[in-house]
């Protein structure tokens, strides 16, 4: 007996996207980039002042131990690599971060000086401005100063600190009334400096860790951080 040999049934035919591996990843993310400012919406430097950015809104809202390269991508919205591409590892993002957070700094510093008050006013003006911005960007100033999280090979960074360390030289150099060699310094002139860092930046590290809230209240109504601040410069500015 013969087997009667039906039709064979057509298989649906598959298509084939020859489009490549990038084009397939553009597809995947382009609708989300141009849609939310994502990678597609900007050029190469912008997006990493973006990611900057985004890195210090990071910093701010969720402090240090938030700041993931992940994180930050997520807030600028683009793709989880655009981080690393730009910056390498945290680290790199972390020690650009920090740069940029010294020009801020160095720009305040700067605004606060320039002026035609005599010295002492000056001076008051500026301590007024370093408090001020580390109390405006607590988390910033914060890591300004974490070392050990920061890569100092870098130039920008390495720069930034360096143009701070100047403005602070330049301030004592009037307050004592001679130039400091900041290559090369005296032990006196070091001294100088060193003591009016550690007021002024211990003073804010009181500021942020809450701890001058009993001094504050025992003071007379209407005094504030800002009047504490001046009546201790005025004890010590001057002194050579």
């Amino acid at each position: 007996m013969v087997k009667k040999v039906g039709r064979a049934r057509a298989r649906p035919r598959r298509t084939v996207n020859r489009a490549g591996p990038a084009r397939l990843t553009r597809a995947r993310h382009g609708s989300r980039a141009a849609g939310s400012g994502g990678a597609g919406a900007y050029h190469h430097g912008a997006l990493r002042d973006a990611l900057l950015k985004a890195a210090e809104r990071v910093l701010e809202r969720d402090g240090l131990v938030g700041l993931t390269l992940r994180a930050v991508a997520r807030e600028a919205g683009v793709s989880h690599a655009a981080p690393a591409h730009h910056f390498g590892d945290l680290t790199g993002l972390v020690s650009e971060l920090a740069a940029s957070g010294f020009r801020q700094f160095n720009a305040t510093m700067a605004a606060a000086a320039a002026t035609d008050m005599p010295y002492p006013a000056r001076a008051v003006a500026r301590a007024k401005a370093y408090v001020a911005y580390a109390k405006a960007h607590p988390g910033m100033y914060l890591l300004m100063f974490r070392t050990e999280r920061l890569d100092y090979s870098r130039p920008s960074l390495c720069e930034a600190a360096d143009a701070s360390f100047a403005g602070l030289a330049d301030a004592v150099a009037a307050s004592r009334h001679e130039h400091i060699e900041q290559e090369a310094l005296t032990l006196e002139q070091a001294a100088a400096i060193a003591r009016a860092w550690s007021m002024v930046h211990g003073f804010t590290m009181l500021v942020l860790d809450g701890r001058l809230a009993d001094i504050l209240k025992r003071l007379p109504e209407g005094s504030d951080v800002e009047a504490l601040l001046e009546a201790m410069l005025k004890l010590t500015i001057g002194k050579p």
